[in-house]
Formats: structure tokens, C-alpha cells, sequence
């Protein structure tokens, strides 16, 4: 009976967003106030019965409901129960239901705290999310319907995926769906901003703390999906650029843009245009990501589904809602005149550079992840584009970024002097060359990414704290400590942020240019070096687990004759899915992480050992928490959160109907 509700309640759902992209979509074109008030609760209504759908595959779930074709195929009576609740989005239909239920959430939050937006563009929004629920409820229900039932229920079910039963796992995908499945609400504003004919300083402010929402989250799931391949994948790498990896990467490299110019629309009522455009290419490589996951276009670990009938549907959405949307603009861009008159030399033209460079690429990794796809059809070639392509390619303009990110902030609008900008950064400036220098004299016989790297890192941290020292004013040290805590929590955002970027690159740089890896047969007992360590392989023993067969070794770490960790990596095998995982043992420390891998026995005796030294590895991911948490502290600046609800009358007057 609940799987029935839930499944009448998504049939609900999808009739009601129908009306909700329909009926205020007219009304607001006729100026018919009750058919615009309908979009309000369709947008509640819809993500209440879209949540009781939900809420009732994870019934299913929770209860081993094998009736269902989708918990069969991933789910076991003896799975623990965390992963129970992860499989009902560990899989292809389950997953898309978690889409169609965060696209419905923003929908609703739109119609929550949008009550200061003018009624028409609340009503246009609304019905444009409206319509993004409508085509992807439609693909769940006729493609993916996760409330299939089985004829013949069997006794128990396939386990899920062994590489998705893990903590990081079991929350990577709800914050990746929410950041970039979010972006659909900034599509869905400039898209109802071009049908408006209104495109000011306050569409800006509106946009900006949904942007700003939707990139927080992705970048929490972004590392939250880095972490997880660290430590789960038995490689030691933090970033493949998989193809799906590189889904997720796109949108956030484009919402960092959008969030960088609608500050320029809000504050300057120039880059409209761009701005417009970013938002819709934003979603648009999210649309791209789900076409990638879910197509059978490519093989990969994140891969959800196979079947080409789901990724013509797909195609077709995309190809419907990006090129409906880019043939709107294109009839409404001409009509999106700047008002804000700047110089070369200014705050808008840091941040027209900052957003050319994170366009650019954004651009570089799409056609590194497409190539191989073009190739094959278009000329018949098997080709890969590896690390290798996207190290070299991509890395220049993120050192360019890290570059200009200090001095643009420090700079004021419309007009500024370089010479000031750059004496202003002079004691960041001396600090990066001091830290960048001291590293290069300590490192012998090794490349220059590491002394590179950490002076671009100490340049963006120590940047942003001058940023804030000059915008406390002049006077006592005290004083202009005091005056920083009094600073807008948006300005502490953003330092905030630009200084997890730095401790990020700092930590890939460490990373990449001075881990030390030794591979080799181990015996019992034996002791080998690794850097400044000694490892000892103590034991290796069998253990069974809930759901799964454990190959554990017991190693222990050395370093000067005292012993510093021991670590316990794994080989599961899971006997229900026939499917074999490598469970790495880490010994996590500030500067550096100790990272062991078990392989199978061999031959003539001993295990294969894997065996890394990581210096600055958990820089990465403090570093994407802290661009988080700075997120999160401009979201809660009054000024930014409000203005997601904020009325503004004054400013560019409505363009032209076409």
C-alpha cells in the first residue's frame, strides 16, 4: 500500500507541475493575478507529494520490500543500515527520484522566500522550474520508474554496489544533487528574466544567494566524492578526471563565474548578458552530466545506467531546455545594455578576467571529456584524454586565477591604479616569495610544482587577510582588529573562501610534487623503508563482516626506532554481489598521511603491499570545506540572504517585447 501511494503521489506530482509551468506562465502574460498566485502552491505542492514519493522507496528500502525490482537489485537483508537508506540513491532510479525531489525543493524555497520578487518574474520562475520538475518526472515515470514490482518476489536481494557501501558515498550524492540540480533555480531566473524583458542591479541580488547555495553544496560534494576515492579506491589518488568527475567539476567552475559577474550586475548593471548566459550554461552542464552518467556514452565507477532509450530521453531534454532558453537570448541579448562605464584598470575588469578564466577552463575540461566521444564517432579513433592533457592544459589558468584573485579584491570599482593595488599586496606579496623561496632552498633535485604552489597558496590566504586589514580603515593595530570583527560576514565569506582555495592548492601541490610510493611483495616480519619510515607487514588474518569477507593485515608504522601508527588495510570480498573492494589504511596527520594498500598473496610467498607517504593530503579537502564555509558565511550576511527575496524598483526599464 505505501509503495502504491508513493507511486500515485510522483503520477500527482507530475499532473500538478504541469499546471505549475502552464497557468502562471499565462498569467503573467495577460496580468491575471489569480492564475499568477497559482505557481506558489502548485511549487509547495509539488515538493510535498514528490517528498511522500520519495519517503516511501526509502520505506522500501529500510524494509527489504523485495517486491521491488529497484530494492532487489540493490539491497540485502544483511547490509547495515546506513547503507540501506544510501542504496535508495545508489542506484539509477532511485537517484533520479532524489533529482526530481531537489528540483521540486527549490522550487518550493522559491516560493517561500521569494515573496518580495515582483509578481510576474515569481510567476515566470516558478513556472520554468515548474516545467525543468515536468521533464524529469516524465523521465522517471516512463524510463525509470523506481516502484516497479516484481511478479515473483525473491527471498533476498543483490547487495548494492560494494565501491557505494562507504560513509563518503552515502553522502556525496545528496550534496552534489543539491548544488548542481540547484543551479536549475538560477536557469530558471535568467530564463524568466529574458521572457520579463528585465535584466537589473536587483535580478542581481535575487540570483546571487541561489547561485551561492547551489555551489556550496557542490563543492562539499565534490570533496566529499575526492575523500572517497582517496581512501576507497586502493590508488592513493584524490582526482582521476573520470568523465563524471569532471560532470560535476564543469557546473562548479561556471557557478563560481556567476557568482563573481552577478555581483558586477548588482553593484554595476554591467556583464548582464553574461551573466544571463552563465546561468544558463551553468545548468546546462549539469544537464550535460546526467546525459554523460546515464547514457551508456561512457564506462566509469560513477556510472549509473546503460540503456541508450534513457539517454535519447535525456538528450532530448537537454536539447529542448538549453536550446529554448539559448534561442531566447539570443532574441532578447541585443536589448541587455550595460549601464556601469569602468576602466581597464578596475574591479569589474578583475572580475571579467576571473570569469574569462574560469569559463575558459570550464571549456578545457568539457573537451578533454568529450573528445574521445567525438573521435569515435566522427572519425572512427579510440582515443583517451588522461591526466596528463588536463595537468597541462587546465593548470595554467588556475595559477592565473590564484594570480589576480588578491589583487581584484583590494581594487575599487569603476576606476583604480594598479601601483596602488599592488603596494597595498606588497607584505602578501613578500610573504608568498619568502615561503615559495624557503621551500625550493629545502627541496633538493625536485620539480618546481611544489615551491610554486605554496607560494600561490600563501599569496591567496595572506591576500585575503590584507583585504580585510585595509577594509577595517586606518588607525591602532587594535582598533583595526576590532573594526575587522565588525566586518560584513560577506566580506569574511569571501576571504574566507579565497583562502580555502589557497590551502587546496597548496595541498595538490604538495601532494603531487612530493609523495613517495613504494610497491612491493612484503613478508611477514619484514621491514622496509619508505621515506623517512620503516614499515613492518605484523600479521595478515581472515575476518567476516555483516555483509562481506575481510582479507585484514596488521602494519605498523616506524620512524627513529618508535613506532608512530598501525594501520590496517583490507581486501573485502562480498559474496552476494561477487564483487571484490580494497579498503586502504591511512594514518592521517597534519602534514602528511601515511597511506598502505593490501594486494592478494603470492606465489612464492608474501603480500603485494602498496605503500604511499602524502605530504599535505588533508589540505585538499580542509581547504574545499573552508571555500565551503565561507559560502556559508556570505549566505548568512543579511544583505545576501535577503536579497533572495528583495524588491528593488529602480534600474533598467523592461526590454522591449519581441
Amino acid at each position: 500500500m505505501i509503495i502504491e501511494l508513493g507511486h500515485f503521489a510522483l503520477t500527482l506530482a507530475f499532473a500538478v507541475s504541469l499546471v505549475q509551468m502552464v497557468i502562471p506562465l499565462i498569467g503573467a502574460h495577460k496580468g491575471w493575478s489569480g492564475w499568477m498566485a497559482m505557481a506558489e502552491p502548485a511549487a509547495i505542492a509539488q515538493f510535498l507529494l514528490v517528498a511522500l514519493s520519495f519517503g516511501a522507496l526509502t520505506y522500501a528500502f529500510v524494509s527489504s520490500d523485495f517486491s521491488l525490482s529497484v530494492v532487489v537489485a540493490n539491497s540485502h537483508t544483511l547490509k547495515p543500515m546506513i547503507y540501506k537508506v544510501s542504496g535508495v540513491w545508489g542506484n539509477h532510479e532511485g537517484s533520479m527520484l532524489l533529482w526530481v525531489l531537489i528540483v521540486t525543493l527549490f522550487g518550493a524555497m522559491a516560493a517561500w522566500f521569494g515573496g518580495g520578487l515582483p509578481p510576474t518574474l515569481r510567476a515566470r520562475v516558478l513556472a520554468v522550474q515548474g516545467s525543468i520538475g515536468a521533464a524529469f518526472m516524465a523521465f522517471v515515470l516512463f524510463t525509470s520508474n523506481p516502484f516497479e514490482r516484481l511478479a515473483v518476489p525473491p527471498f533476498d536481494g543483490q547487495d548494492l554496489n560494494p565501491l557505494l557501501q562507504d560513509p563518503g558515498l552515502a553522502f556525496h550524492p545528496p550534496f552534489l544533487y543539491l548544488g548542481y540540480v540547484g543551479l536549475s533555480i538560477c536557469f530558471s531566473f535568467a530564463v524568466a528574466a529574458l521572457i520579463e524583458g528585465r535584466v537589473d542591479a536587483a535580478w542581481g541580488r535575487w540570483v546571487r544567494p541561489w547561485t551561492l547555495a547551489a555551489w556550496i553544496c557542490l563543492t562539499i560534494g565534490i570533496a566529499l566524492g575526492s575523500w572517497w576515492a582517496y581512501y576507497e579506491l586502493g590508488w592513493g589518488g584524490f582526482w582521476f578526471w573520470d568523465p563524471v568527475e569532471n560532470a560535476s567539476f564543469m557546473p562548479w567552475l561556471i557557478a563560481a563565474a556567476l557568482l563573481h559577474s552577478a555581483i558586477v550586475v548588482e553593484k554595476r548593471e554591467s556583464l548582464k548578458s553574461w551573466t544571463i548566459l552563465l546561468a544558463i550554461v551553468a545548468f546546462g552542464f549539469s544537464l550535460v552530466g546526467a546525459f554523460i552518467t546515464r547514457s551508456g556514452i561512457i564506462t566509469s565507477v560513477h556510472a549509473f545506467a546503460t540503456d541508450p532509450t534513457r539517454g535519447v530521453f535525456l538528450l532530448l531534454i537537454l536539447g529542448v531546455f538549453m536550446g529554448g532558453a539559448l534561442t531566447l537570448y539570443a532574441a532578447r541579448a541585443s536589448a541587455m545594455e550595460a549601464k556601469g562605464v569602468f576602466g581597464l584598470v578596475s574591479r569589474e575588469s578583475a572580475l571579467v578576467f576571473n570569469n574569462i578564466l574560469l569559463a575558459v577552463s570550464a571549456f578545457v575540461v568539457f573537451i578533454g571529456t568529450i573528445w574521445p566521444l567525438v573521435a569515435e564517432m566522427a572519425f572512427d579513433r579510440k582515443l583517451s584524454v588522461g591526466a596528463p592533457f588536463f595537468n597541462m592544459a587546465f593548470t595554467p589558468f588556475m595559477v592565473a586565477l590564484g594570480l589576480i584573485l588578491p589583487i581584484g579584491a583590494v581594487m575599487p570599482w569603476k576606476r583604480a591604479r594598479m601601483g596602488r593595488a599592488l603596494r597595498q599586496m606588497a607584505p602578501a606579496l613578500v610573504l608568498a616569495v619568502a615561503l615559495g623561496g624557503l621551500v625550493f632552498a629545502l627541496q633538493t633535485g625536485r620539480s618546481a610544482l611544489g615551491p610554486v604552489g605554496v607560494a600561490l597558496g600563501a599569496w591567496l590566504v595572506s591576500g585575503a587577510f590584507v583585504d580585510l586589514w585595509i577594509r577595517a580603515g586606518r588607525g591602532p593595530v587594535a582598533g583595526k582588529l576590532l573594526r575587522m570583527t565588525r566586518l560584513p560576514r560577506s566580506d569574511w565569506g569571501k576571504a574566507v573562501a579565497h583562502s580555502g582555495l589557497g590551502i587546496t592548492m597548496v595541498g595538490i601541490a604538495g601532494m603531487l610534487a612530493w609523495q613517495q610510493e613504494d610497491i612491493r611483495v612484503a613478508q611477514l616480519g619484514e621491514r622496509f623503508e619508505v621515506g623517512q619510515y620503516e614499515i613492518v607487514l605484523e600479521t595478515v588474518e581472515r575476518i567476516e563482516g555483516p555483509n562481506y569477507i575481510s582479507t585484514t593485515a596488521t602494519v605498523s608504522a616506524w620512524k627513529n626506532d618508535e613506532q608512530v601508527a598501525t594501520l590496517l588495510p583490507e581486501k573485502r570480498v562480498y559474496p552476494v554481489a561477487g564483487m571484490p573492494t580494497t579498503e586502504a589504511a591511512l594514518d592521517n596527520g597534519l602534514l602528511r598521511d601515511i597511506y598502505i594498500a593490501i594486494g592478494d598473496p603470492q606465489d612464492g610467498g608474501g603480500w603485494a603491499i602498496r605503500t604511499y607517504i602524502k605530504p599535505l593530503a588533508n589540505w585538499i579537502w580542509a581547504g574545499a570545506l573552508i571555500m565551503a564555509l565561507g559560502g556559508m558565511l556570505s549566505l548568512s550576511d543579511r544583505r545576501v540572504r535577503v536579497a533572495a527575496g528583495a524588491r528593488k524598483e529602480r534600474g533598467a526599464a523592461p526590454m522591449p517585447a519581441e
